[in-house]
């Protein structure tokens, strides 16, 4: 089935609103594991450029590498709520758990099944959140200085823009095996639960082809890009009020000295 058709199949059989199912969770999820992440590479590339003026590629991987793995341990317990509340609805009634929101989700999950749960498929989501971070961040980071060292766009919105636009590309195709694995481990139920990473990429392979693991690349992006995007813009406007806000605080203490 087709994105549009599951959309479709959704708004006939449930109901517009449960195209936001998981919406708490979901912003749990990116208020714990997107800020720890992207503040985290910023804060390193931040020291790295006291020292390098133009680090390198490998560098600046290393800052998202350190940066991903805590954002994707921090970002786990919202991540789990989050896929299964969203994957609820396509369970038997017997199976399905109905938690209200995300904290209900996050109480019934350490009192029913122990706070482990929590940290259900942790080795994809920090494995997810290196990729993340690297193919956006040093993505975007090296779009950028490449547009600007070849006079193509200058410092701007039109700049941010394409640039963003880019690493939401490179970050949807990269991540996409990951999140496909990641989803069916946080989702699983019965027998499957117990199934390593290792174990259900294998059987995917088998029975599934490669192709698989780039289920859901459309509406991954849909949410990728808009999300990359946007992040970035943002990001670019806080960064020039940051230095603003810090330049006119000096000019104040230097007035008042």
């Amino acid at each position: 089935m087709t994105m549009f058709g599951t959309m479709i199949k959704i708004i006939r059989t449930e109901g517009p609103l449960k195209l936001y199912a998981g919406l708490s969770a979901s912003i749990l999820r990116q208020a714990t594991y997107s800020t720890v992440r992207l503040g985290g590479y910023e804060k390193l590339k931040q020291l790295l450029l006291q020292k390098e003026k133009n680090p390198s590629v490998l560098q600046l991987l290393l800052c998202a590498t350190t940066a991903g793995i805590a954002g994707g341990i921090c970002g786990n317990p919202g991540d789990v709520v989050n896929v299964r509340m969203q994957n609820d609805g396509q369970l038997p009634s017997h199976l399905k758990r109905n938690y209200a929101h995300a904290f209900d989700g996050l109480i019934r999950i350490v009192k029913e099944e122990g706070p482990a749960v929590l940290f259900r498929g942790v080795g994809p989501n920090i494995n997810r959140a290196i990729l993340m971070t690297a193919s956006q961040c040093v993505s975007y980071d090296r779009f950028k200085s490449f547009f600007l060292t070849n006079h193509v766009l200058n410092e701007g919105i039109v700049l941010h823009l394409l640039s963003s636009t880019l690493a939401g590309l490179v970050a949807t195709t990269a991540c996409s095996p990951v999140d496909v694995i990641k989803t069916r481990m946080m989702s699983a139920t019965g027998k499957d639960v117990q199934s390593s990473a290792l174990r259900i990429t294998l059987n995917m392979y088998r029975s599934e082809g490669l192709l698989s693991f780039f289920k859901g690349w459309t509406p991954s992006f849909m949410r990728t890009g808009p999300q990359t995007i946007f992040t970035f813009i943002f990001l670019e406007q806080f960064k020039k009020w940051h230095t603003i806000w810090h330049s006119n605080k000096n000019d104040t203490m230097a007035i008042q000295l």
